[in-house]
C-alpha cells in the first residue's frame, strides 16, 4: 500500500483544519493525526522581530523534504504525511511550517512528526533573515543552533 504524501512549498498561508481533512478523508484506518505548526514569533527587547524572510532553492528543498519523509515512512507505519513550508516574508503570528503525520496509533504519529521537524529544522535548504523592530533596517541571517543539531543527531541509526 502506498502512503499518501503531500509536500508543498508556498508563499501563501495554509489552513490547518483543511489540510487534516484532506489527509484523512480517504482512510478509515487512521487512529491519530499529529500536527506541528511553526509560527513566526516576535521575541522581546532588542531581539524583537518585525518580520522574517525565508528563501529556498526550488526543487532542492522539495527533494530534501521528500527524502526525509521517505525515511519516516520506512521507520514507522504511517498512513499519510503532509509537509507544507512557506517562503517569502512573514510577520509575527504568521504560519511558517506544517507537519502532519497520520497513523493507526498516536505514538507512531508523534515520533514521526518529531523526526520530520528535527530534520526540517536542520537539513531543509531554507535560509532565514530577520528584520528587527528596532527600525535599523538591517537584516540578520539566522544561524544554525547547536540544540537543533543535537535533536537531529538522536535519530541517526547506529
Amino acid at each position: 500500500m502506498s502512503v499518501p504524501v503531500t509536500i508543498r512549498i508556498q508563499s501563501v498561508d495554509f489552513d490547518i483544519a483543511a489540510e487534516i481533512a484532506a489527509l484523512t478523508k480517504h482512510s478509515k484506518d487512521i487512529g491519530a493525526v499529529v500536527s506541528f505548526s511553526g509560527i513566526c514569533r516576535r521575541g522581546a527587547g532588542d531581539e524583537a522581530i518585525a518580520a522574517m524572510t525565508l528563501e529556498h532553492y526550488p526543487g532542492m528543498v522539495e527533494a530534501e523534504i521528500a527524502r526525509h519523509v521517505d525515511e519516516a515512512i520506512s521507520r514507522w507505519p504511517l498512513s499519510g504525511v503532509t509537509v507544507i513550508h512557506r517562503y517569502g516574508r512573514v510577520v509575527p503570528g504568521d504560519n511558517i511550517v506544517l507537519v502532519l503525520t497520520a497513523s493507526g496509533h498516536r505514538e507512531v504519529a508523534f515520533r514521526a512528526a518529531e523526526f520530520l521537524m528535527d530534520y526540517l529544522k536542520t537539513n531543509a535548504p531554507f535560509w532565514k533573515s530577520e528584520e528587527r523592530t528596532s527600525g535599523t533596517g538591517d537584516k540578520k541571517w539566522v544561524d544554525a543552533q547547536a540544540h537543533d543539531d543535537a535533536a537531529t543527531a538522536r535519530w541517526k541509526k547506529s
